[in-house]
């Protein structure tokens, strides 16, 4: 399964791509055909795979350039490069990850980070082959990023340099001139480079940003690096970037550098709210019996203390063709309980999750705007990526502690908020987005950490259709992969790729 990151899919949720979400797994020796439809998306995205975390070396970049007879809004760049950050495993992180969700331990972490593949010259196993990118003086080049780490935010940086942010998540931004950056998993960022500075080999680097506990000193084993070489005969790089790079743990500069973020034009950010809704994140235990009739306390994952579980049959089918007991549509709009979410000290019954195939449901046109809070349920709370399908939206308030109803809306910014797919809920703290209900559809909501996506923190929107042809789910692709209970609906695996499939949903199920 495939997604194609940050791509809205007008009217298309047959092609975006997560398991059990809009698509059933595509078998060994079948295949299905994506059908990418672009809108108003400009810059870098990326593609990867949505099933368990194969993610991790399936994935690879998506650029779009400006339309025909546009151009962009800055000088046009001398040449471009697409900067893909990745994840090392070495062992099957996919065998590893299902022990431990069975279990109930934690998730594995990376061995490594990677840049374009390599995770650089302080890895032995890499010194030689470290990615290297051939510049030449007094240029600018455009720098595509993809932050495609599992799960750890990223400062990024080239020493000695100075780097100008022009774009985020395939939309443009105000320009600002920055000696680093912070992308979270799932995030894109377009900089511009301009080699300025005496001809050389630099250092490109990477280190995580690690919010989770102030502990954490396992440091060396999260650094990457690459090579800006100027054209000629240089030495070796001696100039570290890592004096430029904020340190692990500096949270105060990821929200500096959030905080530059503007939409390059005003925007038409919605005002007339008709959904509103207050959605904490957690990190929490779920009780599981065991064969001897015990039970036993595994780490998971919620939004409002719902800990979403897949179905036996992807959501998308069994919404269009109206089949009933594969999920339910109440998705709360608030959390059960109230109390202080940021707190050291946390209700004793709210670490508990319950679990549930719960959506949340909008008329087509409606405007909304979703406030997440941050728990620090099990003093656990930490950055979360939060990623919605099918589009983008209007990051209109972020801010520490629990979110204030009368005071915290007076701070919006409604004039040029970011327009993102991806946008961080800051460790204890909270973030609003506002979108309109334009694209009908079914879209997944959840965190990009995929130890959380895993857990369980994600939901699902169904966006119904409108009035018109227009406004509506466009038909099924004929041959749509079938789920492992097909045989309990009436089908078989034969039908996933027979051009009837469409049809025989409709006999049995209209």
């Amino acid at each position: 399964m495939i997604l194609l990151h940050g791509v809205k899919q007008p009217r298309n949720p047959w092609s975006d791509g997560p398991e059990y979400i809009t698509q059933c797994g595509i078998q060994p020796g079948t295949n299905f055909t994506y059908e990418v439809i672009f809108s108003d998306e400009v810059g870098t995205l990326w593609w990867h795979a949505h099933s368990d975390w194969t993610r991790n070396t399936v994935h690879g970049a998506i650029v779009i350039h400006p339309e025909e007879g546009t151009s962009y809004p800055y000088p046009t760049p001398d040449g471009e490069e697409v900067l893909v950050l990745g994840s090392w495993y070495t062992y099957d992180v996919n065998l590893v990850v299902a022990e431990d969700l069975l279990i109930g331990g934690d998730l594995p972490a990376s061995d490594a980070y990677t840049i374009n593949g390599e995770p650089g010259d302080f890895c032995n196993c890499s010194k030689e082959s470290t990615y290297r990118r051939q510049v030449e003086y007094g240029k600018t080049y455009l720098l595509r990023l993809v932050n495609a780490i599992m799960n750890t935010e990223v400062f990024f940086a080239i020493a000695g340099h100075n780097v100008t942010v022009v774009g985020r998540d395939a939309a443009y931004l105000k320009p600002f001139v920055t000696s680093y950056i912070m992308m979270g998993p799932g995030q894109t960022m377009d900089i511009l480079l301009t080699t300025d500075q005496s001809p050389g080999q630099y250092y490109i680097a990477a280190r995580q940003l690690y919010t989770d506990k102030s502990s954490f000193t396992d440091y060396d084993k999260v650094n990457v690096t690459a090579i800006l070489e100027y054209k000629g005969n240089y030495s070796y790089p001696t100039s570290f970037p890592y004096d430029t790079l904020p340190s692990y743990t500096d949270i105060d500069a990821g929200v500096a550098f959030r905080n530059k973020l503007r939409s390059l034009y005003n925007q038409d950010v919605p005002k007339n709210i008709t959904t509103w809704m207050y959605i904490t994140a957690a990190q929490n235990l779920l009780a599981l019996n065991q064969p001897d009739g015990g039970a036993v306390s595994t780490l998971a994952a919620s939004l409002n203390n719902v800990s979403f579980v897949n179905p036996k049959t992807d959501v998308l089918q069994a919404y269009y063709y109206n089949i009933s007991g594969f999920f339910t549509e109440d998705f709360p709009d608030m959390p059960p309980t109230f109390y202080d979410f940021v707190a050291d000290d946390f209700l004793v019954n709210s670490t508990e999750s319950v679990l549930g195939t719960k959506v949340k449901v909008l008329e087509y046109g409606e405007e909304v705007e979703m406030i997440f809070q941050n728990s620090n349920i099990l003093n656990a709370s930490e950055d979360h990526p939060m990623h919605l399908h099918g589009y983008s939206f209007y990051v209109v308030g972020a801010g520490p502690g629990n979110f204030d109803f009368e005071e915290d809306p007076e701070k919006y910014n409604l004039v040029d908020p970011p327009y993102v797919n991806t946008a961080t809920l800051p460790k204890v703290g909270w973030l609003s987005v506002r979108f309109r209900a334009l694209n009908p559809g079914v879209w997944l909501w959840h965190c990009h950490l995929d130890r959380h996506l895993s857990w369980g923190m994600d939901t699902v929107i169904i966006v119904k259709d409108g009035g018109t042809p227009e406004t509506c789910i466009r038909k099924p692709p004929p041959n749509m992969p079938i789920c492992d209970d097909a045989p309990a609906l009436g089908l078989s695996r034969a039908d996933s790729s027979s051009e009837d499939l469409q049809q025989k949903y409709e006999n049995t199920y209209t």
